[in-house]
């Protein structure tokens, strides 16, 4: 049987799945007796993990939030992907202001009461890996907060919006906040257009929460930011596909300019599809970060960069181009 100290870490990291386990699952589960799982449920108890369990036939255990917060506990994949995503809020990585003095400090607490064993796995991740702090569209936690929060109450917003033809005043019955890239939007019923609207959140100034409820519609398409991908990257975009010679975070550091994905190939390698409006816009980028490439698709790049490439050789007369 397993020593009790390991035991009762395996009884709150299951229950800290936030499920609610039948008693006698939990006890397959922790590979015990019932009478066993009693007594480290009642000794959990003791410590201050407030678990809550109902009886009869269908009684189960469940670990609810409590007034205090009881150490947390996480399996060696989970605390990785922990202390990765810290640092790529430290990075701005989220496009959300977080400050790297408190994504840092976090991530330091977390690393403290780490086992040796995986604090030195979570060392040489971070050595490892490097995240790009190209520009994005900021958004604080606050607004992301109160944006949240309406949607969770259903509560109308109101607020100003500053877009292409100019600013306005919106009052809308808000639904999603989705991210994409480098931004975040608001998804809503406008209620002054009488139709669904998209929102940069860096474009919304002065949000506030009405006390108007609202009963939410139903949304007109299952994948939101599905949806708003392809309405942004519409036909009349160009998609360009790259081997570039460069990581994929250098990579999405240096070519911030472009919206675009990148699939990590390799150390120095990676694929990178972009979406432009012209050949002219990705050529003048792809020349300014001096990044090595391959073009996959489509030919027509190609064509346009090797007619590009000749003109410019010809500005420089007869002169041997080394």
């Amino acid at each position: 049987m397993t020593a009790p100290r390991e035991r009762m870490l395996r009884l709150l990291s299951l229950l800290q799945t936030g499920r609610a386990w039948p008693a006698a699952e939990l006890a397959t589960a922790m590979e015990v007796p019932p009478r066993t799982l009693r007594r480290d449920i009642d000794h959990l108890r003791g410590l201050g993990y407030p678990v809550e369990s109902s009886r009869g036939p269908g009684g189960n255990y469940r670990l609810v939030a409590g007034a205090a917060l009881p150490p947390l506990m996480l399996e060696h994949d989970e605390a990785i992907a922990t202390v990765l995503g810290l640092r790529l809020a430290a990075a701005g990585g989220t496009g959300v202001d977080l400050t790297a003095e408190s994504a840092d400090r976090a991530a330091a607490k977390l690393r403290r009461v780490l086992p040796a064993a995986l604090r030195r796995r979570t060392d040489a991740m971070l050595a490892a890996v490097e995240f790009g702090s190209g520009e994005q569209a900021r958004v604080t936690p606050e607004v992301l907060n109160l944006l949240a929060a309406a949607i969770a109450a259903r509560r109308c917003l109101e607020f100003a919006y500053t877009a292409k033809e100019g600013p306005s005043s919106r009052t809308v019955e808000p639904m999603r906040l989705v991210q994409l890239g480098r931004r975040w939007y608001l998804y809503a019923w406008d209620l002054g257009r009488r139709d669904w609207r998209s929102f940069r959140l860096d474009r919304i100034a002065e949000p506030k929460t009405t006390e108007v409820a609202f009963e939410p519609r139903n949304l007109p398409v299952d994948d939101v930011a599905g949806h708003l991908q392809e309405r942004f990257h519409s036909p009349k975009s160009l998609r360009i596909t790259l081997i570039l010679d460069v990581g994929a975070s250098e990579a999405a550091a240096r070519l911030h300019r472009v919206d675009g994905s990148f699939e990590t190939l390799g150390e120095d390698s990676c694929r990178y599809v972009a979406y432009v409006d012209s050949f002219e816009w990705l050529a003048v980028v792809l020349t300014l970060t001096d990044i090595e490439f391959t073009v996959e698709e489509p030919a027509e790049f190609g064509e346009y960069l090797a007619r590009t490439g000749r003109r410019l050789l010809r500005g420089i007369g007869p002169r041997r181009v080394s």
